[in-house]
């Protein structure tokens, strides 16, 4: 199959940095990555350690790739962090995650802030646990006011929930009279989602190899790029984001038409 349709990524070491770095088109820049942070427990487990520290590695991967976002430009990030369906796992694990998740905020928050990171939380945010819901809200009300990027963390989230909310929503509406059926459209319903007023993104990156969006941003990834790499979320950093960046910029991007 040619490599324009095969949705890896190329080797971690086929390509030196520097090299990768000069085929970027600083104009043609994604303004919108999403992440799916996946790999973490198959990583801890090849290294023989507990999957609570593939989680904890993974924290050095979201920072190396957040200043990769910044060196770019990059305006929209958003990570895939716990879903509805994480809830399944085992409980010892899942505390462990919301652990890590304070000690993340309480480290790293006013590192963000410095460096004009607006922090957001999308998903059934009310449902998680006391401590980190007050952690994660108190990050974002400090963050609210910054606008070089915007990282959106992706909490008790599941698209399949997100669009199910909308049209209840929306529904809701329209029984007591305040919405006209016949005006909802795409871009209507957008307005609903808990991404109303971020742009879709242009790139989604999913580490580990595996070939789903595991109910991921499903309305918002309709014309996403899906880039794949079978490098493990632990070990992705600055190089393979810029690999990602790269072949994202060889895609013919036409969103359904044709070019004439």
């Amino acid at each position: 199959m040619p490599p324009s349709f095969w949705p890896f990524g190329r080797s971690k070491d086929a390509e030196p940095e520097q090299s990768l770095i000069q085929q970027l088109d600083p104009q043609r820049i994604p303004q919108h990555v999403a992440i799916i942070m996946d790999g973490n427990g198959r990583w801890a487990k090849r290294r023989g350690l507990p999957r609570a520290a593939g989680h904890r590695a993974g924290v050095q991967s979201l920072r190396r790739v957040l200043e990769t976002c910044e060196e770019f430009h990059i305006r929209y990030l958003t990570v895939y962090a716990f879903s509805t369906e994480n809830w399944k796992r085992p409980a010892d694990e899942v505390n462990a995650l919301f652990d890590l998740l304070i000690e993340y905020l309480q480290r790293e928050l006013e590192t963000l802030h410095e460096k004009g990171v607006q922090i957001r939380a999308i998903g059934k945010v009310s449902e998680l646990p006391e401590s980190p819901r007050q952690e994660l809200e108190r990050a974002v009300r400090h963050t609210a006011a910054n606008d070089k990027l915007t990282l959106n963390v992706a909490l008790n989230y599941g698209g399949r929930v997100e669009i199910v909310e909308a049209v209840k929503t929306i529904a809701r509406q329209v029984q007591e009279g305040a919405i006209d059926p016949e005006s909802i459209d795409e871009a209507f319903l957008s307005r609903y989602l808990y991404t109303a007023d971020v742009p879709d993104p242009d790139l989604l990156i999913r580490p580990s190899g595996e070939l789903r969006l595991s109910n991921f941003l499903l309305w918002q990834s309709a014309y996403t790029e899906i880039w794949v790499t079978p490098t493990l979320w632990p070990d992705f950093g600055r190089k393979e984001m810029i690999q990602a960046l790269v072949d994202f910029q060889g895609r013919d991007r036409r969103f359904g038409g044709v070019k004439v």
